[in-house]
């Protein structure tokens, strides 16, 4: 017999290609008996504003999330990748499934962005820093005691595999079984579950790749194992899965440097340290976001269009060079709201956006004898941008751990949206005749709220 409510399960997996499938019998599987359509993930296609416009239903000049990394014009911070629930402008799923219907028990498993989320079940990594400069291992869940079962049953949840050059399935692994632990005795009518194993592969190696390929296969049997774990405890009749690829990786062959463009036009400012040059924004007219396939690049001052054009001029041809967004095409790419962009908002005074074969770097350095200290390490944090080569490892100098800075190394990236194949991506559902494609990102958080009448 069925329940009132069903129990939706959406699985969020970045790198996903509709070609993927023959790869992956459990999704294919899923898609056959159900629906497999075709889905744009919109402008960036990068994880935060991706996952926030997923569960939110509105774009990035809405809900707030322009970027992987957040810049407050107002105090001159940037903050990179760990953020509260609360940054988003828009409420997400389980906001507005509670609202609607306070009766209904929802997770955010994993979702970037969502410590102090409002849903019944959240986990996330938040790893301790102790007095010592040294790191505990933990995750933030709700409630509060979770992880110290979870951890108790499964052992912590392995970071060093989440993320860096040893990123592998183990993570994934980790968050399909702790969501299954934790559902056990009061299961989620609604659960967003993050799983990014494809990301590792595809970006070291390409996305076609044979380990690539491989990482298919090694996702698809969590995915199984996942599937049938919470079937068995919600019933089988009651159960929904919804798939939702976040973007398309693609093969790079070339990177662009905005900051160093930006600093040989004498608009970057840097200051010497004993730990090598580090990024000066308050003392830069402008300097670059690098993130992915795209940069926000902000002004000291943005109410200086004539230097809005002159950096346009700057990067408008350029190798590497798809599109520079200004002024209204900021407005018409969902960036933000108004131009030039208000004071409150986290998009750039320009957006530089590559061609389908590069990536941009952070890079700000003019030699390699000046990067800073964590340009060789893991540190996510600090770093003015995202840096795949945090997959890789300079293994002429193991044991020690040594982040390369050969920006060549990288063979697979994404953000940039092809204007002849926008929807590179799919959506797949269980549930025959639940949607009809193509369909766009904001689309989905619709097809979960009328699954449940609201």
């Amino acid at each position: 017999m069925k329940k009132e409510n069903p129990h939706v399960l959406l699985l969020s997996i970045p790198g996903l290609r509709q070609e993927d499938l023959p790869r992956m019998p459990a999704l294919r599987a899923i898609a056959d008996g159900g629906v497999c359509l075709p889905l744009a993930p919109g402008l960036p296609a990068i994880t935060c504003p991706v996952q926030a416009t997923l569960t939110t239903g509105v774009p990035p000049a809405i809900h707030g999330i322009a970027a992987n990394g957040l810049f407050d014009r107002a105090t001159g911070h940037l903050e990179m990748w760990i953020s509260p629930d609360s940054v988003h402008w828009a409420p997400r799923l389980w906001d507005l499934l509670k609202a609607a219907r306070p009766h209904l028990r929802t997770a955010a498993w994993f979702a970037l962005q969502s410590k102090h989320a409002t849903a019944d079940l959240v986990c996330m990594p938040a790893p301790k820093h102790n007095p010592d400069g040294s790191e505990t291992m933990w995750c933030h869940t709700r409630p509060e005691p979770l992880y110290e079962s979870l951890r108790a049953k499964l052992g912590d949840f392995p970071l060093h595999k989440f993320w860096g050059p040893i990123a592998g399935i183990e993570s994934s692994r980790w968050i399909a079984q702790s969501f299954l632990e934790a559902s056990r005795d009061a299961p989620p009518h609604f659960a967003y579950v993050y799983l990014p194993h494809l990301d590792y592969a595809a970006q070291r190696t390409g996305p076609d790749s044979p380990p690539a390929h491989s990482a298919c296969g090694e996702l698809d049997a969590e995915i199984a194992k996942l599937l049938e774990g919470f079937a068995g405890i919600v019933g089988r009749d009651n159960l929904v899965v919804l798939v939702v690829g976040e973007y398309r990786i693609r093969p790079v062959s070339h990177t662009l440097f905005p900051n160093r463009m930006l600093r040989e036009a004498g608009l970057l400012a840097v200051v010497d340290t004993p730990a090598g040059e580090l990024l000066d924004m308050q003392a830069s007219q402008a300097w670059a976001l690098a993130d992915h396939q795209l940069s926000h690049v902000y002004l000291h001052d943005s109410s200086d269009q004539p230097l809005v054009a002159r950096i346009a001029g700057l990067f408008r041809g350029r190798e590497g060079v798809a599109r520079v967004l200004t002024g209204d095409d900021l407005v018409t790419a969902g960036l933000t709201p108004s131009v030039p962009p208000s004071r409150d908002s986290r998009c750039g005074d320009l957006v530089i956006e590559s061609t389908l074969d590069s990536w941009q770097s952070y890079f700000y350095w003019l030699d390699d004898a000046q990067a800073p200290a964590f340009a060789r390490t893991i540190d996510i944090h600090r770093k003015p941008g995202y840096d795949p080569l945090e997959l890789h490892i300079d293994r002429a100098k193991l044991p020690a751990i040594s982040i390369p800075l050969d920006t060549s190394l990288v063979k697979g990236s994404h953000g940039a949206i092809d204007p002849s194949h926008p929807h590179e991506t799919i959506f797949i559902a269980s549930q025959p005749g639940l949607a009809t494609g193509p369909l766009e990102m904001h689309d989905i958080a619709g097809i979960v709220q009328r699954l449940f009448g609201t």
